[in-house]
Formats: structure tokens, C-alpha cells, sequence
């Protein structure tokens, strides 16, 4: 019985182990994708549009105000005012016209900064890219204009918007979209000159629109063959479509520019002192790293890893525990009823020590016993949750600042994904829960040695079995 018992808890503990290492991993295999080697940190420098519908106009009065005067400017060349154009200059009425417009979605800097954050103590390399929106419009010029400029608000307009990003194919395991991550096709050139006129579309986009590879596709009025498909990581920064860099600053006048830095730091350790020291490099950086983007990954798979890391380490105690009061509640027991055996030995000579000894290691014998039962009951009963396979759903809700914002950031990856939940048994984990089951033989045999210890050899003779 003593056995059996601890057997009980320490399967147990088994059994909530390997279920949290079978958590990690399924975590670990959602997060990857996000998270690189776990140092790679997101720089960029967004422009906060206020939620009041005020004015996105350039200048004092506009929400831009607080840039310096040369920003202010850039900005504004950058973004040839938008989508705000003259109606009057479109044509004839009642003509067809076809506009195509390339908006920054977030305020760029040169790429001599890029060159400053690849230089700090803590980064181990740094590569740049710049993700614009590219929208078409197209429509019938109206009966009626205003000379002067009208802002694009309805009307009867086909508006299609891209978000294109352009990459450093020279270090593409940095860029926003990495080799890893193409489900057909391949990846761009290496080289950027034959690189040029390539494009890597995002799965969900080319299935919404009937693109597959080797098709013609347009960026910004320009063509580009599509060489591969490539499937965004649950939670990330997606586009949906990805250039070589050069071309993308070329297209859309914005030659030596960025909006966007990937970096990899020296080592985990180092993460939290590199983003501190590039914030304070770069005005107005907004600083993501590989642990804020897991932390929009939710659904039943994180909430079972709160749960087994909180609940499950508390069951695997409290059993732990109870199974070595049981087994010392049995030793007890036992040396209770072993009054005349143990007392008989005692009259016969033998001294405490050897009585104490006698107890504890039939006890120890008991402990390890147990562990070994208990570690066949938590490998039988990994592997029935291993056969089973049950599944646990990760989810990320979608944060888009698409449409016709020229300063959203790419759509965060929505959605959802099945991931089968497995009990792998660390051998570690074994040796550790039948040293616990000897330890809990350990404490039970020196409860009940002590208990001997105190036995007197008239009792023998008084005591009946």
C-alpha cells in the first residue's frame, strides 16, 4: 500500500510534466515563426492619427504639427498629399481614369540610420525595408468637379489597396518575409539587380484575388512576376506583396528612405538594453520585440499553459505531498501492528539503531518501488494523451490600419490554428519523480523508525496479533 500510494503521486507528477512540456512545445511551435531566435526586435517610427477625425493635414494645425519643419516636408513629399487630388485634371467628364498613388504608411527616415542601430554595442546585425500602400483608383470623372483640388470621398470609384514592403534580399533571414516562410514557389534572388520585377505575394492575399506563382501582378502601376507564396506567422507584421527594397524607393521616389528596421541583437540577455539604446537613438521609435508579439497570440492554447503552469504545478504538489503523508500514515500503521515482531527483536538484543534501520529500509525498498510504478503510470498515461492528440486552437484577433489611412502599419495576421497538444516524457523528469518517491520512502521509514525506536520489549509480550 505504501507503494502504491506514492506510485499515485508521482505518476501524477509525471503526467502534468510532460503535459507542460507538451504545452511548451506546441507554444514554441506557434511563436517560432514570430520570434526568430527570440532576439529579433521591430523598429519603426509611426505617426499617431487622432481618433477625432481631425485633420490630416501637413502643418501647424494638422496632428503632424509636432514634427520639426524638414519632417513636416519630407512628409509631404513623400506622400503627394495623399489621396486628395483634382478632380478637374482627370479628364473629360464622363472619361475613364486610372490613378495610381503610393502612400507611407508610417514616417520614414534615411537609411544612414539603419547603419547607426547595425553599429550599437548590443546588435548583432540590422536589415532595413520600407512598406508603403499602393492604391489604385479608377472611375468615371464626374458631370460636375471643383477646380482646386477634391478629396476622394465615395462616390462611384474602384479603389484597390495593396500594402507592399520592400526587403533587403541581401539578408533575407532578417527580412519581413523570410525563406522559411514560403509555402510554393521560392524566395527572391539574392541578388537585388536580378531580384528587380520579382515579387513574394501572401498566401491568403493571392487565394483572395487568384494569384499563383508565375503570374503578373501591380505594384504601384508597375509589373511584377510573382516567384513565390508566402505564408505570414500567426500574430506578425503581414504585406501583401514583398519587393526587392531598391525597386520599391525607386517606384515610389523615396530613393535612400525607410520606415522599418529588423534587428537581431547579440543575445537574448541583451534585448531589453537594445531596445532602450535604439529609443533613445532614434526619434519617435516604437521599438517591437519577439515577446510583445506573442503576447497578441491568445485562445485555449494559452489559456491551458496559464492553467498547467498555475493549477497543474499546484495538483502535482498536493499530490506529491499527499502521497507522502499517505505513506507515512502506512509506515506507521505497519510498525503499529508489528508491535511483538519489532518488540520481540529489541528483547533479543538488537539495538535501537538496527530497529530504526529495519523500518527505514523496508521503507526505502516501498519508496522506490512506488517511483518506478508511478513513472509506468505516467508514461502510460502520456501516451494515451500522445494517441489521443487532442488539439488546442491559437488565435490573434486582426488589427488592421489599412483602408485609405496612409499612415496604418501592415495588418497583423488574423485568425486562427489547430495545434495537437502531445506528453512527451523527459527522461530527466523520470529520475526526478523516483528520487522524490525514495525521498518520500526516506521520510516515511524515518517516521516509522522513530515510532520503533520507542518500542519496549515487555510490549511484545502483552501485545496480540
Amino acid at each position: 500500500m505504501t507503494a502504491l500510494g506514492l506510485a499515485v503521486g508521482v505518476g501524477l507528477v509525471v503526467l502534468v510534466g510532460a503535459l507542460s512540456q507538451g504545452l511548451d512545445e506546441a507554444q514554441d511551435e506557434v511563436l517560432e515563426p514570430l520570434t526568430g531566435v527570440g532576439t529579433d526586435l521591430s523598429v519603426s517610427r509611426p505617426l499617431a492619427v487622432p481618433d477625432d477625425g481631425a485633420s490630416s493635414a501637413v502643418g501647424p494645425a494638422g496632428p503632424f504639427g509636432q514634427l520639426s519643419k524638414r519632417e513636416q516636408r519630407q512628409l509631404q513629399r513623400e506622400n503627394d498629399n495623399g489621396l486628395d487630388f483634382d478632380l478637374a485634371k482627370l479628364g473629360e467628364p464622363g472619361e475613364r481614369f486610372s490613378e495610381d498613388r503610393v502612400v507611407a504608411t508610417e514616417l520614414s527616415f534615411p537609411t544612414s540610420e539603419v547603419a547607426k542601430i547595425r553599429n550599437l554595442d548590443d546588435t548583432e546585425d540590422a536589415a532595413a525595408s520600407l512598406t508603403l500602400n499602393a492604391v489604385n483608383i479608377e472611375g468615371t470623372v464626374p458631370e460636375v468637379s471643383t477646380p482646386g483640388g477634391a478629396a476622394l470621398h465615395g462616390g462611384a470609384f474602384d479603389v484597390t489597396s495593396v500594402i507592399v514592403s520592400g526587403v533587403d534580399v541581401r539578408k533575407p533571414g532578417l527580412a519581413m518575409v523570410t525563406p522559411d516562410q514560403i509555402a510554393r514557389g521560392r524566395y527572391l534572388s539574392k541578388s537585388p539587380k536580378r531580384a528587380r520585377g520579382e515579387a513574394v505575394v501572401d498566401l491568403a492575399f493571392a487565394r483572395q484575388n487568384g494569384i499563383g506563382v508565375g503570374d503578373e501582378t501591380a505594384v504601384a502601376g508597375e509589373e511584377f512576376e510573382v516567384v513565390g507564396l508566402a505564408s505570414a506567422p500567426l500574430g506578425g507584421d503581414a504585406s501583401n506583396a514583398y519587393v526587392e527594397l531598391g525597386q520599391l524607393q525607386q517606384l515610389s521616389d523615396r530613393e535612400g528612405r525607410v520606415n522599418q528596421v529588423q534587428v537581431r541583437a547579440d543575445s537574448a540577455d541583451a534585448v531589453a538594453a537594445l531596445e532602450s539604446e535604439i529609443a533613445g537613438q532614434l526619434e519617435g521609435a516604437e521599438v517591437v520585440t519577439a515577446s510583445d508579439l506573442a503576447d497578441r497570440v491568445g485562445g485555449s492554447l494559452d489559456d491551458a499553459d496559464a492553467l498547467s503552469s498555475k493549477l497543474g504545478t499546484a495538483l502535482a504538489i498536493v499530490a506529491l505531498a499527499a502521497a507522502f503523508l499517505i505513506a507515512t500514515l502506512l509506515t506507521l500503521s505497519s510498525v503499529q501492528k508489528r508491535t511483538r515482531e519489532l518488540g520481540t527483536l529489541k528483547a533479543l538484543g538488537w539495538r535501537q539503531r538496527l530497529v530504526v534501520r529495519q523500518v527505514a529500509g523496508e521503507s526505502l525498498v516501498q519508496g522506490a518501488l512506488g517511483g518506478l510504478l508511478g513513472a509506468a503510470i505516467g508514461v502510460a498515461g502520456a501516451a494515451i494523451i500522445d494517441q489521443i492528440g487532442p488539439t488546442l486552437e491559437a488565435s490573434v484577433e486582426g488589427q488592421s490600419n489599412g483602408g485609405f489611412d496612409p499612415f496604418g502599419q501592415g495588418d497583423v495576421t488574423a485568425g486562427s490554428t489547430d495545434v495537437v497538444l502531445g506528453a512527451p516524457v523527459d527522461p530527466a523528469l523520470l529520475l526526478l519523480a523516483i528520487g522524490l518517491a525514495i525521498v518520500g520512502g526516506l521520510f516515511a521509514g524515518a517516521a516509522g523508525g522513530l515510532r520503533a525506536a520507542r518500542l519496549r520489549p515487555a510490549e511484545a509480550l502483552r501485545s496480540v496479533e
